[in-house]
């Protein structure tokens, strides 16, 4: 999904024009695997953010759930065929142009922030962006997190050629040290999300929890419970 000044794109807004410029949803109008698998902890009426959400796949399914769902990207093309899909699935999406530096961070928390396959980013923009990501969260709130490791260089089925810009469990956890990780897989399957993620894949996820000090001794409330 697209998100600004890669080490690898020298003009990403052109780049992903072109790519949603196609007529078919290059990620499909599934949401992520991963994502989904966090439904148990998602409740209707819940605030919602998806972070360089392209084509809508990840915000509308959000939407679906009864969350009130925004979604940034910094593709026109790429919101166009996501307001399409939330029109076609009679959902509303509040969805805005921007990337990660034009979006503000400040002005509403979310109960839910989705960032999945935002690796186009170098890592200084990514180290930003996590913060921005944990600053937008409401205490108690869920990060849901879905990219691919390092192996993935080897599939070459998806995602950027660059090591620098894939996760590591342990690059993971140092960024979101100060949540309560509560679900970290590394893990190998066939994805099938679209034209562009397609074939055996190396991949991450990782579900964390902002949560009250005065709960930590307490245990963990039962909507963030694994």
């Amino acid at each position: 999904m697209p998100i600004h000044k890669s080490s690898a794109f020298t003009n990403p807004v052109e780049i992903w024009n072109d790519r949603y410029s196609q007529r078919e949803y290059i990620f499909g109008t599934e949401p992520n695997h991963y994502l989904v698998k966090c439904q148990r902890y998602l409740k209707a009426g819940m605030s919602a953010l998806a972070i360089a959400d392209g084509e809508g796949r990840n915000s509308v399914w959000l939407a679906k759930q009864g969350l009130i769902t925004s979604a940034f990207d910094i593709s026109t093309v790429g919101i166009e065929k996501a307001r399409k899909l939330a029109s076609d699935e009679n959902v509303e999406v509040d969805f805005s142009l921007a990337d990660c530096d034009a979006w503000d961070w400040d002005s509403k928390k979310f109960d839910v922030v989705a960032a999945i396959f935002v690796q186009f980013a170098a890592p200084d923009v990514r180290k930003l962006l996590f913060a921005n990501m944990i600053r937008s969260l409401k205490p108690g709130g869920l990060i849901v997190l879905q990219g691919y490791t390092p192996k993935q260089l080897e599939y070459k089925t998806g995602g950027p050629p660059t090591l620098s810009n894939l996760y590591t469990e342990n690059l993971l956890r140092d960024e979101f040290s100060h949540l309560n990780i509560i679900d970290m897989s590394e893990y190998e399957m066939e994805l099938r999300e679209g034209s562009q993620h397609s074939g055996m894949s190396a991949l991450i996820g990782m579900r964390s929890g902002s949560v009250y000090l005065d709960r930590i001794s307490a245990g963990l409330s039962e909507s963030l419970q694994v």
